[in-house]
């Protein structure tokens, strides 16, 4: 199967990396998700990008729908650019203060600059809210949005390379429950005119014994209401309804039609907030194929049907659990 096939799907796990380089200096930047029914987003970052955990947020906000991801963040600022400053103006009132002490007790004192490091003021942070911070905050905001980037692509490739992987263990698990379900229409009538006979054959028997007298209407009577408890023509229409279903969701054949739907009611930048998540709509479906197949199985009352059935469920129960890793 290849990568360019269910371009839609991408599995809930996942891991991705990147590292860029820029003015504001290096950034590593690493996603890791595990399964949640919604979206959690962690991120971790060294000291250099407290301020921004908030643009990493918001450049992970709408690239993924569902599950916990983890971000780890670190910036390697320039060499020198995380140093704090010299305020020279502080260092020189200081200086010419020291100088005034000294020329006034009259004594021959060497000036100690490291002395004068550890005085108020002589060190300020390197951000000071001065039009040059702001242009390294800004020069870090672009960086960001560059390594997140490039991480969730790799991110995105290896959910896909996973998602391919359940999508054809999907579709083999589909064609088997497609090939039950036509054995189980095909033996649903026998399992009336099987019924008709057991019943006519008591009925002999009990008369053959006791020589009582039966009507044909009676038996007529009994097999139809016997019809009627174990006729399961609408559930396997139904089920046959949800497998056709998961198969376009599947394939994305749902998707395209929604965009086509979205786009002649809401704004284009509105429709990507419409769209169900690919995985939360097959869970969906798979609770009803679940529960089709269990009215078939308790009606049908046929050992036949009954072990397709049982293999039934067994597919839709591996369906299920991958299900629930898409995204």
């Amino acid at each position: 199967m290849s990568d360019d096939l269910y371009p839609h799907l991408r599995s809930m796990t996942g891991q991705g990396r990147s590292e860029v380089s820029g003015e504001a200096g290096t950034l590593v930047v690493e996603l890791r998700s595990v399964n949640n029914r919604g979206l959690k987003l962690i991120v971790r970052s060294n000291e250099a990008l407290a301020a921004h955990e908030g643009d990493i947020t918001a450049a992970l906000r709408g690239q993924i729908d569902r599950g916990t991801v983890t971000v780890h963040a670190t910036l390697q600022p320039p060499p020198g650019q995380d140093l704090p400053r010299l305020n020279q103006p502080a260092i020189a009132a200081y200086a010419e203060q020291l100088a005034g002490a000294v020329g006034h007790l009259g004594v021959s004192v060497r000036l100690d600059l490291s002395g004068l490091l550890a005085l108020p003021g002589v060190l300020v942070p390197p951000e000071t809210g001065s039009t040059s911070d702001d242009e390294i905050a800004e020069q870090r905001g672009s960086l960001i949005a560059k390594g997140v980037a490039s991480a969730v692509e790799r991110f995105n490739h290896m959910r896909h390379y996973e998602a391919v992987a359940m999508a054809r263990s999907l579709e083999n698990d589909l064609e088997t429950v497609r090939t039950r379900v036509k054995l189980v229409e095909s033996l649903a009538p026998t399992v009336i005119e099987r019924y008709q006979e057991r019943l006519l054959e008591k009925i002999r028997k009990m008369l053959a014994e006791h020589h009582l007298p039966t009507e044909p209407v009676d038996i007529i009577r009994e097999v139809q209401l016997f019809a009627d408890r174990s006729d399961v023509s609408e559930e396997l229409t139904r089920l046959s309804s949800h497998l056709e279903l998961f198969s376009n969701v599947l394939a994305g054949t749902h998707v395209a039609d929604q965009k086509n739907r979205i786009k002649t009611s809401v704004k284009a930048s509105d429709s990507e907030q419409t769209t169900e998540a690919i995985g939360r709509k097959l869970d969906f479906v798979i609770q009803e194929m679940f529960r089709e197949t269990n009215t078939i199985g308790s009606k049908a009352g046929n050992a036949a049907v009954a072990e397709h059935i049982v293999e039934i469920k067994c597919a839709i129960e591996r369906m299920r659990e991958l299900v629930q890793n898409l995204e």
